[in-house]
């Protein structure tokens, strides 16, 4: 009988033993984050962040920092593994720097993993055989991204010796993510000749380059020639020796001109030139970019100039058409067309620098038929559409210098044709000068088209930074020209009217006081990559594009060259002067 209690007391015992067990839930385990391996790479390779990732709990958020600073997060879905893993390239930073990557992970209880840390090391850039090219060039010429490549002197693709006389061609094919630096002693430029083509077609993510040979924070600009190209479309120059043949300003020996407007010189996309711009005698410069009698055949997409020393874009003549240009920080005038140019152009900006100026006088447009002013045909009456012209005065507090002229320099005869454009920070807007030619008779004959243009922050400047008083030079603090003369001394009106009033009557034209509900975001104005998108509640959207336009415009709806997307993303450059390049 004893022991049937001393059973019947274990069994009690074991009974609450185990309805306790029971009653205990165990923890579940804290999140972890394991990763294994070194990561390393150059500025503008491409690296992987890697992590795996153990919460039995279920995954509720996994939070990436790079340096202290937000770079990643992602919400789970209640799994309880994950490999993460995240793309990172590297910026260009010095050599031996490191990135740290911290990962964190939070499970569905409010459980947080330990702070797990990937660093990534950045390794300096191997040199590069430098190859130094010099004289002419024929045949097919391949330059490849393995290799820097140095202009001496004039380096000309295909051969002119003799005037009209085409003696040498040839093909120069450009890789993807090139290097191209002039050598500063020589002012080493590179000439593409008539009947002869460049293809240099970069990448969104590897542009062709063509800059200074000096390292960072010693360039300037000037300190290389730049690209030229000569074609065989027709300008509006007198001929030597027929046809429009003549000397490219500038190129020696670069001969432009022709009867086939459908000429193909090649292709240039995503390409940068930088620093570049030479005054090889007075009133004969190199410019970043000089086109010479271009064909449509040729194609150019994606460029940018920056920190020239002349004009950034210049087209003597021709018909090549061109879409998404940049022109940054040059000295001279942003988009500048003379002898004849009759090519479209769509999405174009001109950033200005307030210090950086030219002698002459420095404007968004400058456009001439001819420095005469005369009526040789074809008159200069290219085609813009979705232009941004970014003066150099944010605000009536900014100095700049008394060098910046126009927005629009529209002179000497010229029948250029603007649409759904907004110019903001000259001095004035747009001047149709009347000194020469007859550039004010056209646009009262609508010749010169002005339609959708807004100007913002071009009126009431008074004299306040800019060196000048609201009387020293002609028209200047109007949003248009108003106070110009003839060359007999009187004023000049356009259609009877001042010219402001003829502006304001054309279709879509406004002139406001400020940039304050254009959307042009302040940053545009500053040094460094700007933001370039419309800000919310801009006034330059819901204006379409006219629909008489030829079919190469893509038919939009805002003024200016941007609406919500960044086409300068990936390919260009807003700080030349720091950009470390492969050496």
């Amino acid at each position: 009988m004893k022991s049937i209690k001393i059973i019947a007391l274990l069994l009690s015992v074991i009974t609450m033993f185990q309805a306790c067990k029971d009653d205990t839930k165990q923890p579940v385990p804290v999140p972890s984050v394991t990763t294994t391996g070194t990561l390393n790479g150059i500025p503008g390779a491409t690296v992987q962040i890697k992590a795996s990732i153990n919460a039995p709990g279920g995954i509720k958020t996994i939070t990436v920092l790079k340096n202290g600073a937000a770079f990643d997060s992602q919400t789970g879905t209640g799994q309880t593994t994950l490999e993460y893993t995240k793309d990172y390239v590297i910026e260009n930073l010095a050599a031996n720097t490191i990135v740290n990557f911290t990962i964190q992970v939070t499970d569905n209880g409010g459980q947080v993993s330990a702070l797990t840390t990937i660093p990534v090391t950045v390794t300096a850039i191997p040199a590069k055989t430098v190859v130094t090219v010099q004289g002419v060039l024929e045949g097919n010429i391949s330059w490849t991204a393995d290799k820097i490549y140095k202009l001496v002197g004039f380096v000309r693709v295909g051969e002119e010796a003799v005037f009209g006389t085409v003696t040498k061609t040839g093909v120069l094919t450009i890789a993807p993510g090139t290097l191209i630096v002039g050598d500063r002693a020589t002012k080493g430029t590179l000439v593409i000749q008539r009947g002869s083509r460049i293809i240099a077609n970069g990448t969104a993510t590897q542009p062709i380059i063509f800059t200074s040979e000096r390292n960072p924070g010693e360039r300037e600009p000037g300190d290389w020639g730049g690209l030229v190209i000569c074609g065989r479309a027709v300008n509006n120059r007198p001929n030597d020796g027929g046809n429009g043949n003549r000397q490219l300003e500038g190129a020696y020996g670069g001969f432009h001109g022709g009867t086939d407007d459908a000429d193909n010189s090649g292709s240039l996309k995503y390409v940068r030139v930088e620093f570049a711009g030479i005054p090889v005698q007075p009133n004969a410069e190199v410019n970043s970019y000089t086109f010479g009698s271009v064909g449509s055949g040729t194609t150019m997409e994606y460029l940018q100039a920056s920190n020239g020393l002349d004009d950034s874009f210049e087209w003597f003549g021709g018909t090549v058409n061109a879409k998404y240009l940049i022109a940054y920080k040059g000295l001279d005038d942003d988009f500048d067309c003379d002898f004849g140019y009759t090519g479209n152009v769509q999405y174009a900006i001109g950033i200005r620098g307030a210090t950086q100026a030219d002698i002459s006088g420095s404007n968004g447009f400058e456009v001439d038929n001819d420095a005469q002013g005369s009526s040789n045909l074809p008159f200069t009456a290219p085609t813009f559409a979705n232009v941004s012209i970014i003066g150099p005065k944010a605000d009536a507090t900014t100095a700049i210098s008394a060098q910046f002229q126009n927005g629009m320099h529209l002179r000497r005869n010229n029948k250029i044709k603007i649409y759904n454009t907004v110019v903001t920070g000259y001095p004035c807007g747009i001047n149709i000068d009347g000194l020469l030619g007859d550039a004010r008779g056209n646009a009262a004959r609508g010749e010169i088209a002005l339609q959708n243009i807004v100007l913002a922050g071009t009126l009431g400047w008074g004299s306040n930074g800019f060196g000048l008083s609201a009387t020293s030079i002609a028209g200047f603090n109007y949003p248009v020209a108003e106070f110009n003369q003839n060359a007999a001394g009187a004023a000049v009106l356009i259609d009877g009217k001042n010219p402001t009033t003829w502006f304001t009557g054309l279709t879509g034209n406004k002139v406001l006081p400020s940039i304050a509900t254009t959307g042009l975001n302040a940053s545009l104005f500053l040094t460094g990559r700007p933001k370039f998108t419309l800000d919310a509640g801009s006034t330059l959207t819901g204006v379409n594009l006219p629909t008489t336009l030829p079919a190469f415009f893509t038919r939009t709806t805002f003024v200016g060259a941007f609406n919500d997307t960044d086409w300068t993303t990936g390919w260009s450059e807003f700080n030349p002067q720091g950009a470390v390049y492969g050496r």
